[in-house]
């Protein structure tokens, strides 16, 4: 699998996790039916939270990676055509 193939994925992983985030705080602030439902809502809001977070911050971290490790190759190409 090609390296932009990779970030365009973990690009959508990391949106999905956002709008997961933003979901379980809009359950939790907004919506009367999850806040009727007690506990259960305030799990099912949590657990949106939760996944969203999982989904968003490690594919940050590793899209950091990648996007350094291709800039280091950018450098080293434009050092070889110098050279």
């Amino acid at each position: 699998m090609k390296d932009s193939n990779v970030i365009l994925i973990l690009k959508i992983v990391m949106c999905t996790g956002l709008c997961f985030i933003a979901l379980g705080a809009y359950f939790h602030l907004y919506n009367d039916t999850i806040h009727a439902m007690g506990v259960t809502g305030i799990v099912i809001s949590a657990c949106l939270v939760a996944v969203g977070m999982i989904m968003s911050l490690p594919t940050k971290m590793y899209l950091t990676f990648v996007l350094v490790n291709r800039e280091q190759e950018l450098k080293q190409a434009e050092k070889e055509k110098q050279a």
